[in-house]
């Protein structure tokens, strides 16, 4: 079996599974952010009285943040009365908000062989943390509240075998990007990604946490990396870890079989990557930096749950200290949690941001989904680290939005022009982050 599979037969206590075959799952985490308020009348409608575990529960409040119109405050509270009526201890609310995803990962939610479904697409992300992860509606996370189980489809695996060293100014956005642009937004439909090989063993989590995420940009059901030696140090950080070391470890050693059966594999040289850009209005249209001439950028976005991690935000602190912000040029940007927030003040991150003409931002989605903080006119143009450049998706129908990696975007919010860092870095005289 692959790993995919192998999650999908522990948790529906089976020997095995074979693709297709539909098995009924016990979930181990279920997150919903404010979808949770559609998931009330259902909850209601199929007679449920109580959730059946509210320690497995995860309500994010993270894209109106704090609440930016009269419907969405009305929303909040809603939502804040549900978690008040059924007891559900993991609300997180204004002021140690984030974004769903970050939370789910950097609180401890998920661990190596869980199953987690969340109300949202990039549920994906958990998967590099060794579980199968995934996004569901808010009429099916109802009945998962309800009941704590979810059948599923056992979907094909496509492998995709990272090898080499990423080289400087080359990041995990780029391999992503680059795996999106050869196989298509939906050349990975309902199926699982699967990533393996040297260079996911070289990578720390932040970078991880972006491929995953990003197999929701191909389709897929679910995106996973099997757990090492990293996972369990970045877990046995997490809040959540103590007293849990023998349950963190407890699926630690799930790998695919030698020989599992994948749909395909994708064969990626990471060491012959350079700069990357999707180019509006697909993720999957992907170019090198260099060959893609954009003279004038309005807006640079550094934020979402693909590219604002703490490790982010200091590569981008690395390129702006000492520079400024272009003229013309907004910098914005939206780190993934209150807890990354307050380590950015704590190191300077945020002020060497700021500093620069950067405007830094509470934790939210904020501007990834045209929802506030950031949203474009007419024609503007942005260059995002987000993970969707979709007709309209961070405004008005005729902006654009580009994709690229955070080292990348901030060389770009200096220059106010697409530039590939390599280049600018070099002339510069400043190391290229790694």
């Amino acid at each position: 079996m692959t790993l995919p599979e192998k999650v999908l037969a522990l948790k529906s206590g089976q020997e095995s599974v074979s693709v297709g075959e539909v098995v009924d799952c016990r979930v181990d985490t279920a997150m919903a952010h404010e979808a949770l308020a559609q998931l009330v009348k259902p909850f209601r409608e199929m007679g449920a009285t109580r959730v059946w575990d509210p320690d497995r529960i995860v309500v994010p409040i993270d894209h109106w943040v704090p609440a930016s119109s009269e419907s969405s405050a009305r929303m909040h509270k809603s939502i804040r009365e549900f978690c008040k009526e059924f007891g559900l201890p993991h609300l997180y609310d204004i002021g140690r908000q984030g974004i769903c995803h970050q939370i789910l990962a950097e609180e401890g939610f998920c661990l190596p062989g869980d199953l987690v479904v969340g109300t949202d697409s990039h549920t994906n992300m958990a998967g590099a943390l060794g579980c199968f992860a995934s996004g569901i509606g808010p009429t099916e996370m109802a009945s998962v509240f309800a009941t704590g189980e979810l059948w599923m489809r056992v979907p094909p695996t496509i492998r995709v075998e990272l090898t080499g060293r990423l080289a400087p100014g080359v990041a995990s956005k780029d391999v992503v990007l680059s795996v999106i642009g050869r196989i298509g937004d939906d050349g990975a439909r309902y199926q699982a990604v699967e990533f393996g090989g040297e260079a996911i063993e070289a990578m720390p989590m932040y970078q991880r946490f972006t491929l995953t995420n990003m197999t929701t940009e191909m389709g897929a059901k679910t995106g996973m990396i099997a757990a090492d030696a990293k996972t369990l140090a970045y877990l046995d950080a997490t809040p959540m870890a103590n007293g849990r070391r023998d349950e963190i470890r407890r699926h630690a050693d799930l790998r695919p079989d030698p020989d599992a059966r994948y749909a395909r594999t994708v064969e990626v040289d990471c060491g012959a990557l350079e700069p990357v850009v999707a180019t509006p209005q697909s993720p999957e249209n992907v170019k090198p930096v260099r060959e893609v001439q954009l003279d004038h950028v309005d807006q640079v976005f550094i934020g979402s749950c693909t590219n604002a991690r703490y490790e982010d935000l200091a590569e981008v602190a690395a390129v702006l200290k000492g520079r400024k912000v272009h003229p013309g040029t907004r910098l914005i940007v939206f780190p993934a949690s209150t807890s990354i927030y307050q380590k950015c003040l704590e190191t300077g991150v945020l002020q060497t941001i700021t500093e620069a003409g950067g405007m830094f931002n509470a934790a939210s989605c904020g501007a990834c989904f045209g929802g506030m903080g950031g949203v474009l006119a007419e024609e503007e143009v942005c260059v995002s680290t987000s993970n969707r450049n979709y007709k309209g998706r961070m405004g008005h129908p005729t902006s654009q939005s580009y994709l690229v990696s955070p080292v990348t975007a901030a060389v770009t919010a200096v220059t106010g022009k697409l530039t590939d860092p390599r280049d600018f870095l070099k002339e510069e005289g400043t190391s290229i982050p790694a």
